[in-house]
């Protein structure tokens, strides 16, 4: 057997022995399985691997089962396996948290902020995501969404005047739709994900140092900065 069977193997084991232990060592279940029950979890650890993981447990049955002798077997994984499956093992056994990587400065603005200045700041800074305080307290997310969903709304009974307007006044227009979560620094890329995936509403994920609406703000994540990220790579 090669050596990058030899690699192949024992990576694919040390991910069937941790995936077994986070569903509590069940007796008797296949591979397969640990998988579609990890992938349905909320702290979903297995990320986007399901299929290929699927895959390379296929390929890992043709080194085994097909073997036609010690040292030969004839279905011998690529280099593309081998590195597919390291990379699987690292996510796994050390996934990645939403902290360092989504970390930046993120700008609260005051309930009391005027709509004009709100409109200003998109125009000149780029802005899309407006976290509302009242005094440190944490009100809401104003978007792009929410302002264009409040322009309609508006718009219906006249003339849109923005003189007057608040940022809060925004979000009471929207206050039946929750369009963000707080998470923690150390909550896992793979879960932020998942978050987006399930709940349809959401626009943003806020992070602070423990998940609590009332501290300090210390990266946001959209979903372009999930998948867009992922495009890239």
């Amino acid at each position: 057997m090669g050596e990058r069977a030899d690699i192949f193997l024992s990576t694919f084991n040390r991910i069937e022995k941790e995936m077994k232990r986070q569903l509590g060592n069940p007796v008797n279940m296949s591979f397969s399985e640990a998988v579609r029950r990890l992938s349905k979890r909320r702290d979903n650890s297995i990320g986007g691997n399901e299929n290929d993981l699927l895959q390379l447990a296929q390929l890992r049955n043709a080194i085994v089962h097909d073997q036609v002798a010690d040292d030969f077997v004839i279905a011998e994984p690529n280099e593309w396996a081998v590195e597919r499956i390291k990379k699987i093992e690292e996510n796994l056994l050390r996934p990645e948290r939403v902290l360092p990587r989504f970390g930046k400065k993120v700008t609260g603005f005051e309930r009391n902020l005027p709509l004009v200045k709100i409109m200003k700041i998109i125009t000149e800074k780029h802005f899309s995501q407006f976290p509302v305080y009242d005094s440190g307290k944490f009100m809401g997310l104003i978007t792009l969404r929410t302002i264009g969903f409040y322009f309609a709304q508006v718009s219906l009974t006249g003339t849109i005047n923005l003189k007057g307007l608040v940022a809060e006044d925004l979000l009471l227009a929207n206050s039946k739709r929750v369009n963000f979560k707080f998470v923690s620094a150390a909550t896992k890329v793979s879960e932020a994900k998942k978050m987006f995936q399930i709940e349809g509403t959401l626009e943003a994920i806020l992070i602070t140092k423990d998940g609590k609406s009332d501290g300090n703000l210390l990266g946001i994540i959209r979903p372009r900065d999930i998948y867009g990220q992922e495009k890239e790579q």
